[in-house]
């Protein structure tokens, strides 16, 4: 009896099909996941979808958009190159979503090019419209401007060194950050927010002194230059210098930029001089996803919003700022006296 319920057990185990996952299940999680904004799970779905089924290309597209959502521009756009060189012009809307990454990355040139060869190759395409705003505004900044951070041959390279070098400023390993900005003024010397982060990096490793002459210097060199107002009224207020810093203030308070890290840098200073209800104004209507992931966006938009009687908003926006930069706990709170 006992053996022919054996046989019968393992003939019923035979006939048992193991379930297989396939891409499109992963897929269907990874969309799932991204629709609710769980980003690192759509990632993780994602992954698996693509390490299941190589050849699907959509898997690939839909993981950039992912990586786009959260701000890794680069990353997005090494898949959508892979899709690219695999699967040619069958898969055209990669040259837009290519573009638009480009443009958040602040790489001009390269979001102009991919936008235009969107545009030549899309018949009746889904981003057509989208396409073509971008490249109006494109076409509507002044290319001779010198604001323009990215106005270079050699791009890439110059990308990795910015990457780097704002890692460093964000963690506030200063000396590291000297160093990546110093090499990086020797090899692009028209590449002038260098000169200023080195400027602040070295202000905030206790090099005061040589700091102030640098921003003094560019300053009668160029007077209306917006990064060394913000770092010269930075500056004068760390050291409580008030007087010395209003001149700089007062200026800033009249200027309203379009790049979206300058408006960041006004928006911060005017709450470190105290201008909160103003500087709460400047931070609402920042978008750039790279701008408001900024250790100072979370840190003096959270001051400026407990201070203009939001304390609410203040405190979720620091402890936002405390999840992803630790250090930042270490400051008190939005309440504390600066």
């Amino acid at each position: 009896m006992t053996t022919s319920l054996q046989s019968a057990a393992a003939q019923d185990q035979s006939n048992i099909i193991p379930f297989l996952p396939s891409g499109k299940f992963y897929f269907s999680h990874g969309i799932q996941a991204f629709q609710k904004r769980r980003f690192n799970a759509a990632v993780k779905w994602l992954k698996k979808a693509i390490d299941t089924s190589p050849d699907e290309p959509l898997y690939q597209c839909q993981l950039s958009v992912v990586y786009t959502e959260v701000g890794s521009y680069h990353a997005a756009n090494q898949l959508l190159s892979e899709v690219l060189t695999k699967f040619g012009k069958e898969y055209v809307d990669c040259y837009y979503l290519m573009a638009n990454n480009y443009a958040h990355l602040g790489l001009l040139k390269d979001a102009k090019k991919y936008a235009d060869t969107y545009m030549e190759y899309a018949e009746d395409g889904e981003f057509e419209e989208a396409a073509q705003q971008l490249i109006d505004m494109l076409e509507s900044l002044d290319e001779d401007d010198e604001d323009d951070e990215w106005a270079f041959d050699d791009e890439d390279e110059l990308l990795i060194y910015q990457e780097t070098a704002f890692y460093h400023l964000e963690h506030e390993e200063w000396e590291e950050a000297i160093g990546v900005l110093h090499e990086m003024m020797q090899m692009f010397p028209e590449f002038t927010t260098a000169k200023h982060k080195y400027a602040y990096a070295l202000f905030m490793s206790g090099e005061e002194s040589e700091a102030v002459d640098i921003e003094v210097d560019c300053l009668e060199k160029e007077p209306s230059n917006i990064q060394s107002h913000v770092n010269l009224a930075t500056f004068y207020l760390e050291m409580d210098k008030r007087d010395e810093a209003h001149e700089h203030v007062e200026l800033l308070r009249n200027v309203f930029p379009m790049h979206e890290q300058q408006k960041l840098a006004i928006a911060e200073t005017l709450a470190r001089a105290g201008l909160y209800k103003e500087a709460v104004e400047r931070f609402s209507v920042l978008r750039d996803k790279q701008v408001v992931r900024r250790k100072v966006y979370y840190k003096w938009y959270s001051i400026a919003s407990y201070h203009t009687g939001d304390p609410s908003k203040a405190l979720n926006l620091w402890e936002k700022g405390c999840k992803q930069f630790p250090k930042l706990s270490l400051d008190g709170g939005p309440w504390t006296e600066r």
